[in-house]
């Protein structure tokens, strides 16, 4: 064990002598392996090593039990630890996700600021060591498949990410199971992990064995060989772009903002004679060259500028972050709205709607992609748009709150307010696209048949 995850560490330069790592531990097999191998390679490799378990409100007893044996766990191994509490189900209201969802968010919001009052006290870089092995990296690779993700998607959980490091991915939960087995290591047991509620679950205990015994014993290995080779392409066309770029493209800083890029752009004749795939890659870097961040840039925002190659001069779509794409006589531009406000062609989410009867025991979607409505609920005729005055969204018990109140509660700046979709039943909003439902409309044991509605182009999941 203690050689496959050195083996990693060097390979993907996960950790360097003298670093300081902190070891997220939930107390369950995964991650009381990965910190018993970082606790024997400290030494080695000069690391300070420090634990964080992330209690989530839920399990009751249960969780307490896990968060008392990893306290105890780090004891034993001299490793510093602390335990932080958060709230998933009010988060997971709060902000229309499920429990999966809020957990895994609201976790890593905690190791992200463990690991910034470290850095803040020593004043050096902290490696987050997580425990996700080979088999979660299945379950991924095929969840992003299933959701229709690009090479980026399918290429599955990176190694390192940020100063996220992952040492255990080379390595398959038998492997692990068998090791805490050989050590005579103890390790809590989560039984939502037994919960098919869960997709990924789904694919643990009921997909993947049906594959390996039905199909092929060493799927899951040729999944991760695929899903390698996935990564080979996707940086190589991130390679091959950034070279076209470094030819035909432009970057133009702010006049009175030395630093501060105005605009990116790249010459439309020549880009309209690459593949798609080039225009694809090209055009999702000059978004990112005007972004801190492209979390929030999907496949139909990109696709929406890419079509602009074959529009004439003048046509525009809205981007995130107060960007637009505009294409000139010359060039695509990816620039900043004048005013940071949505004044111009919008870009719309593209919906898939369904309609069908509902069946006692349905399961109803717990994602930010997929909703359903009590369709007999639906009063006129459904609109996807932005905001307008009188718009509103219905609460549990009967009030309303307006949508203007919804999202300056939620604090999205003003300049992109007019950038948020809303479904709509004339004032009334069933749906912040990809965020709250309203009361009004949410499926109940009275409800007879279900509009499904599926916002296609999601976020690719990168874990």
């Amino acid at each position: 064990m203690r050689r496959q995850v050195e083996a990693a560490i060097r390979k993907y330069g996960l950790l360097h002598p003298g670093g300081q790592v902190l070891a997220a531990v939930s107390g369950g097999a995964d991650s009381v392996c990965l910190l018993y191998v970082l606790a024997q390679i400290r030494e080695d490799w000069d690391l300070e090593l420090k634990a964080v378990h992330v209690h989530h409100g839920l399990r009751g007893e249960e969780a307490d039990r896990d968060a008392a044996f990893t306290k105890a766990l780090c004891e034993k191994l001299l490793v510093p630890c602390s335990i932080d509490y958060v709230d998933v189900h009010r988060f997971s209201e709060e902000k229309g996700l499920s429990q999966e969802e809020a957990a895994r968010e609201l976790r890593y919001q905690a190791l992200e600021a463990a690991a910034d009052r470290w850095e803040q006290q020593s004043g050096r870089a902290v490696r987050i060591a997580v425990a996700h092995h080979g088999d979660d990296n299945v379950e991924t690779i095929l969840h992003n498949l299933f959701r229709g993700s690009g090479l980026k998607g399918l290429g599955g959980i990176r190694p390192l990410r940020g100063r996220i490091i992952r040492p255990l991915l080379t390595v398959s939960r038998q492997e692990i199971l068998d090791f805490l087995q050989e050590e005579k290591i103890g390790y809590c047991q989560d039984r939502t992990n037994q919960e098919e509620a869960y997709t990924r679950n789904k694919l643990r205990l009921k997909i993947m064995p049906m594959i390996c015994s039905d199909i092929n014993a060493r799927a899951g290995e040729h999944i991760l060989q695929a899903a390698e080779r996935m990564r080979q392409a996707d940086a190589y066309l991130e390679q091959q772009a950034a070279l076209w770029l470094g030819q035909y493209g432009i970057l133009e800083e702010e006049r009175d903002a030395p630093g501060k890029l105005h605009r990116s752009g790249a010459k439309a004749k020549e880009l309209k004679k690459e593949p798609a795939i080039i225009q694809t890659y090209a055009i999702r870097q000059l978004i990112r060259d005007m972004t801190s961040s492209g979390k929030d840039i999907t496949s139909v925002h990109v696709e929406g500028a890419r079509e602009l190659l074959e529009k004439q001069a003048g046509r525009q779509v809205d981007l995130p972050y107060g960007l637009m794409a505009r294409r000139t006589y010359d060039h695509l531009w990816i620039e900043r709205k004048a005013d940071g406000r949505a004044q111009r062609e919008v870009l719309p989410p593209k919906l898939e709607m369904e309609t069908f009867f509902y069946e006692k025991g349905m399961e109803i979607p717990k994602n930010q992609y997929t909703k359903w409505f009590d369709h007999d609920k639906i009063n006129g005729m459904l609109s996807v748009r932005t905001r307008q005055t009188g718009d509103y969204l219905l609460l549990p018990g009967g009030g309303h709150k307006t949508i203007k109140s919804y999202l300056i509660d939620e604090k999205i700046p003003a300049h992109l307010r007019d950038e948020v979709f809303l479904l709509a039943d004339g004032s009334h909003i069933l749906w912040v696209i990809g965020r709250k439902i309203s009361e009004g409309c949410k499926v109940t044991e009275k409800t007879k048949r279900i509009l499904q509605v599926h916002m296609s182009g999601g976020e690719e999941d990168g874990r």
